[in-house]
């Protein structure tokens, strides 16, 4: 089937699947090596089939999506993805996160990984001993999923001339607001573990005086093991501190700031400055690759059947999400008390 003369309909949405995951299996891209079309995947070779231009200083209007009824069904993936790029390209979840778990329920129980300090080491055993039991079991707990989202309030004759161009940054705006949301629920968990009794939270380290120096990072980091300090997330206030060490000039880290727009420590772990560290002179330090676990009910939700009927006058954009902790204690903080 080629894809200039696929059916579009509304029921290609809502059904566990996603749009774009829907149309490849009519048309899979596969099928486009070696030709113009290589490089798009079964959604943009689409809006090509309507001649729509998403981005660009002569991106089409809004209204070229309602031209035919066929059309007017990508609108709905075209709202999904700007939000999706937004919250992409603003998240810090990829630096925080050990992995992404999809579910199709409201409730999830997580792995419990009984992997303690006294069990990392790996001893030799002799002939007719025992090995050291490290336990994998399902969760008792239930991880608690958040929904979260914006309603969008307009009408058709209000958007229906605007550029895409346009539109598309009002909808990254909802998905970076987004991002930042997700960091805070995410941030909590890292801090107060993902239980009512905080029985899997961080542990806490507090130092005295009100000022970190190098030597404070050091021992931070010394004291992961067996984990690895790769990830911390900072405080404004002590990303500030931080960057004025002499030690962070170093240049290879300049170099990298400059080019990825990352900061790295000069003991290699990422550096994360983010508001959700409520405490002002607080770290958190954390083993990214065994620490936290996202799990969501598919991607970002739109009322897709409002937007291909026109119904724009409220058009509701969701995503649901939590977070649980995997192995406790792969996280730590660090704080500045000058009581202490």
């Amino acid at each position: 089937m080629s894809f200039d003369n696929i059916k579009l309909e509304k029921g290609m949405y809502g059904t566990g699947e996603s749009f774009t995951r829907t149309l490849e299996r009519l048309d899979p891209s596969e099928n486009y090596k070696g030709t113009n079309m290589e490089g798009l995947d079964a959604y943009e070779r689409q809006l090509k089939r309507f001649d729509i231009r998403p981005t660009g200083a002569d991106s089409s209007v809004v209204g070229k999506f309602f031209q035919t009824s066929d059309a007017a069904v990508i609108f709905p993936e075209f709202v999904s993805r700007a939000v999706r790029y937004g919250l992409d390209e603003a998240s810090f979840l990829p630096d925080v996160t050990a992995a992404v778990t999809n579910i199709d329920s409201m409730d999830y129980r997580t792995m419990t990984l009984d992997m303690t300090d006294a069990n990392a080491e790996m001893p030799e055993i002799s002939e007719g001993d025992l090995l050291q039991t490290a336990d994998f079991s399902v969760s008792d707990r239930t991880i608690r999923l958040k929904k979260r989202g914006r309603m969008i309030s307009t009408s058709y004759d209000v958007i229906r001339f605007q550029r895409l161009d346009i539109i598309s940054i009002a909808l990254k705006r909802i998905g970076a607001f987004l991002a930042q949301s997700l960091m805070a629920d995410a941030v909590d968990v890292l801090l107060n573990g993902d239980t009512s009794s905080h029985s899997n939270a961080a542990i806490a380290d507090t130092l005295s005086g009100s000022t970190y120096t190098y030597a404070d990072l050091i021992d931070f980091w010394s004291d992961f093991s067996p984990y690895e300090l790769n990830t911390i997330i900072a405080s404004p206030k002590v990303t500030s501190a931080l960057l004025k060490m002499s030690e962070f000039r170093d240049a290879a880290a300049g170099l990298n700031f400059h080019g990825t727009g990352k900061l790295i420590t000069p003991f290699g772990a990422n550096l994360i400055k983010s508001s959700h560290v409520t405490d002002a002179d607080m770290m958190i330090g954390l083993d990214k690759t065994c620490s936290l676990e996202m799990v969501k009910v598919g991607d970002i939700e739109t009322d897709y059947g409002k937007l291909v009927d026109r119904q724009l006058e409220q058009i509701g954009i969701t995503a649901i999400t939590g977070f649980a902790r995997i192995l406790p204690g792969s996280v730590r903080t660090l704080s500045k008390s000058a009581g202490a």
